[in-house]
């Protein structure tokens, strides 16, 4: 079954509460890059307990974030999930209008940075066998830029086409190794 991608804008404070939880974030994460799993498979691969991997699958799914794959088992015990949409993105103005969830949204948007800054610094602390294999592939850049708020919307837009392209690009079959990348780009109003 062909699935199409989508992004998920999340406009609710319940979704964004679900999808702001580190472990269920990572369960997403891991969905995204390896397809459908059980939960037993995603215990496993995350070191929780399988009750603990249910218990966030569900909440989850109560959000449509996650889905459960029948198709996929071999048995009516047998449980696989997969993820509904591949990317998320949430919006400050849907928020503002109340105080609570202005709060979460910011709360959310800081766990985010938090989690993505995480792997920066995770590779910045990888050993040297590491940092030689990747040569001069990983990149940090940063500039400043002189936009109106449209003007942004427009870099914004082309850089998530740009990382689209090369996420669903077909992958050549020339016995290359292909390990997991982590990008990330922030463009805020800010002064230096």
């Amino acid at each position: 079954m062909t699935q199409e991608w989508t992004t998920r804008q999340i406009t609710d404070a319940k979704a964004l509460a679900a999808v702001t939880h580190p472990l269920r974030r990572r369960l997403m994460d891991i969905l995204l890059l390896d397809g459908p799993a059980t939960a037993s498979m995603l215990a496993e691969r995350t070191g929780q307990a399988v009750g603990n991997i249910s218990h966030h699958l569900r909440t989850l799914a109560a959000s449509d974030l996650v889905a459960e794959a029948p198709e996929l088992a071999r048995d009516r015990r047998e449980r696989w999930w997969r993820l509904v949409t591949r990317t998320v993105q949430w919006s400050t103005t849907d928020f503002a209008d109340d105080p609570a969830s202005d709060a979460l949204e910011r709360a959310a948007s800081s766990l985010n940075l938090e989690r993505q800054a995480g792997y920066v610094r995770a590779w910045n602390e990888a050993d040297q066998d590491a940092r030689e294999t990747w040569g001069e592939g990983p990149f940090s850049t940063n500039t400043w830029l002189r936009l109106t708020p449209a003007e942004l919307e427009q870099f914004s837009r082309e850089f998530r086409d740009l990382a689209q392209r090369w996420r669903e690009r077909e992958l050549p079959d020339d016995g290359a190794r292909r390990d997991t990348v982590f990008v990330f780009c922030h463009g805020v109003p800010a002064q230096p």
